[in-house]
């Protein structure tokens, strides 16, 4: 796909990874549809989308909502022309063990915490990459969905939500490969390992440091890292039902 004057969307654009990746696919000539739930956010994406030589349009939308969802990506198509690529990139963390022991005491992850990102992380997902193949096919251009899993896919301590979700997500992109190829469809996903972003920034100075250490390459990833590998997926039109892991050489 040559993503000159492209319709790319991109949920959870208002910071980190997606802004980092509307940013960056603008400034190959890709018009950016912004979706997020902070109207301020996507803003000072759209302003930093155009910065970099192109035009987007912000959307509000939850992407755990059926009705929103819809109703966004036939927005959409309907304002910029078309749909070409979608990157599902929004989630959510709740850590915490299944079940933890302390002082005697038994306690458990609760539903609201697993149900939360599930909804989230895999259900948004879900209905994002149905509605934007609906209006890929409609447009009859054909187009790629791009899924954000993550290393934790494998499985981490302490996320059995998160990991759940991000192995669910992987295998879609699978499926979606084998579906949708048939109206020229493409699916992928990426995995990335630990990313500079906010949500890392915000981490303690030794708990990072020990983070990094166990990385081969001794630090952490950068977004347009995690963009130049949406950028190659999008472009590359025999790229098609992989997951690509971007994680420095680390594995959980």
């Amino acid at each position: 796909m040559d993503l000159q004057n492209k319709v790319v969307a991109i949920t959870g654009a208002g910071q980190g990874l997606g802004r980092a990746m509307a940013v960056y696919l603008a400034a190959k000539g890709a018009r950016i549809a912004i979706i997020d739930l902070d109207q301020g956010h996507m803003d000072e994406t759209k302003r930093q989308v155009e910065a970099a030589g192109s035009n987007g349009n912000t959307y509000l939308c939850n992407v755990a909502n059926e009705e929103q969802v819809e109703s966004t990506f036939a927005a959409i198509a309907a304002d910029m022309g078309g749909l070409h690529g979608l990157v599902n990139n929004a989630g959510i963390l709740r850590d915490g063990l299944m079940v933890k022991v302390k002082d005697g005491e038994v306690s458990k992850m609760s539903l609201a915490q697993w149900q939360s990102v599930i909804d989230v992380n895999l259900t948004g997902v879900f209905l994002c990459g149905r509605e934007a193949a609906v209006q890929m096919i409609n447009g009859g251009e054909g187009g790629c969905i791009i899924n954000i899993s993550s290393i934790s896919r494998a499985g981490n301590m302490g996320q059995s939500n998160y990991s759940a979700a991000k192995a669910g997500v992987a295998s879609l992109a699978v499926v979606w490969a084998k579906e949708l190829a048939r109206y020229g469809i493409r699916a992928n996903a990426i995995a990335p390992g630990f990313i500079a972003t906010e949500m890392t920034a915000g981490m303690k100075p030794e708990a990072l440091e020990k983070m990094t250490a166990g990385i081969p390459a001794k630090r952490m990833g950068q977004p347009d890292e995690i963009a130049s590998a949406v950028a190659f997926l999008l472009e590359n039109d025999y790229m098609s039902g992989r997951v690509v892991e971007v994680d420095g050489g680390l594995r959980l």
